[in-house]
């Protein structure tokens, strides 16, 4: 069971005791991410995170690694489009250890001029990984594309040109205004004592109060973009707009998803792959936000079957919305994505962070029953409106990275 305690000045503490483990997962979660930058500081929220690692008033980054390594912790950070998240997982004997290590970090990062100097360095060489990596570049390419007035479609690691214009001051400011008591969320899941909870509580009850920053909408926008690269594949994405994370289509959304392509049995991945032999990789997925998502399309292939290969797909989803799904189908993917939740849910990390989206979404702990039920919940006729709604050539997005050929002869497939 999760408890929630509220502190005075808005800090949201969430603990789940599980009696069964020796290891505690601690989080402090904000909502602030890359969606919630100014252009010209595009990518803040992500160097930020970096820098949290680089030292504080008695600790520098040598000194940190040491002493985690020394309780056998596990610690790692990470940033998304809509909020950042600084965790620790260690035995139950060094909970408070850990906590007052992420607090140190939290509260009392130094941002020292030369290191931003250095982490930019480091966050630059992690743009150019991603540059290198089409999937990931066939991606960022089209959110850029849909969200093209929003904060959205910017990368989450900024760009070259925006990082050069951070330093010190800049992550200073940006961190005492966007990491508020109002937008962070304190995480403690598995065995952990009642002194470790109140010494989390006495931490952040001492938190100035601010004023968290505000989500800014994101339309989407139709669109198509291709990106020449010298590489032996070409990388295409076919995408629509989709119900936005939390909607009440949720469920079924999950499950037309799966049934499309997210699994080895999914209907794109045995016809394009198993069946025509078109191509190695390839899957639907979705990317949804607050207030907007997109479910993809993405195949890898080379430039003499991609004509080939994309009929099949534009083929598979015209069937799709016309003829439905099956009950077999259905019920095959309503058993796979319960194993999913449900074997996710044994790990002590996974369980912290569903602890905390629940909260970021909803404001309150969703039940795992309430989840399977919305699973079981849906029907043959749910996923089959949806689809006729969603999978509409009307408002398809489409990227492609490679050798690629003229837009028109892409959209014209589709036609």
């Amino acid at each position: 069971m999760v408890n929630k305690q509220i502190l005075p000045n808005g800090v949201r503490i969430l603990t789940e005791r599980l009696d069964h483990v020796r290891s505690c997962a601690v989080g402090i979660w904000v909502e602030s991410g890359s969606r919630h930058e100014p252009a010209e500081l595009s990518g803040i929220s992500h160097f930020l995170e970096h820098m949290l690692f680089k030292g504080t008033d008695t600790r520098d980054a040598g000194a940190l690694a040491e002493e985690f390594d020394a309780i056998g912790g596990q610690v790692n950070a990470f940033t998304t489009k809509e909020h950042t998240c600084y965790y620790a997982r260690t035995l139950d004997t060094h909970v408070r250890r850990a906590a007052e290590l992420l607090c140190d970090m939290y509260f009392r990062s130094v941002f020292r001029e030369e290191d931003a100097r250095l982490e930019r360095g480091v966050i630059l060489e992690e743009i150019g990984m991603y540059e290198d990596t089409p999937e990931d570049l066939c991606g960022e390419l089209l959110s850029a594309a849909v969200y093209p007035d929003s904060s959205l479609g910017r990368p989450i690691l900024g760009t070259r040109e925006t990082l050069e214009g951070i330093g010190h001051r800049q992550l200073s400011d940006y961190c005492r205004r966007n990491y508020a008591p109002g937008n962070t969320i304190v995480t403690l899941c598995g065995s952990f004592s009642d002194d470790d909870l109140r010494y989390v509580a006495d931490q952040f009850a001492a938190m100035h109060a601010g004023t968290p920053p505000v989500l800014p909408a994101a339309p989407y926008t139709r669109a198509a973009v291709l990106r020449k690269k010298d590489i032996e594949q070409n990388h295409l994405i076919v995408a629509f707009p989709c119900p936005a994370l939390g909607a009440p289509e949720r469920f079924t959304l999950q499950a037309l998803n799966n049934i499309l392509g997210a699994g080895m049995s999914s209907r794109l991945y045995q016809r394009v792959r198993e069946q025509a032999g078109l191509c190695y990789n390839l899957y639907s997925y979705t990317s949804l936000y607050l207030g907007a998502g997109v479910l993809g399309v993405y195949v890898a292939l080379s430039r003499s079957t991609e004509r080939q290969a994309l009929s099949l797909i534009r083929d598979e989803l015209v069937r799709f919305r016309g003829q439905g799904v099956t009950e077999a189908e259905l019920s095959r993917t309503k058993e796979q994505l319960k194993a999913g939740l449900l074997m996710g849910l044994e790990s002590t990390i996974s369980r912290m962070s569903s602890m905390a989206r629940s909260e970021m979404l909803y404001g309150t702990e969703v039940p795992v029953e309430e989840l399977v039920a919305g699973l079981e919940a849906v029907t043959c006729a749910d996923v089959r409106d949806l689809a006729q709604t969603v999978l509409d050539f009307g408002q398809m997005s489409f990227s492609a990275v490679g050798s690629v050929a003229k837009e028109e002869e892409y959209l014209g497939i589709f036609r």
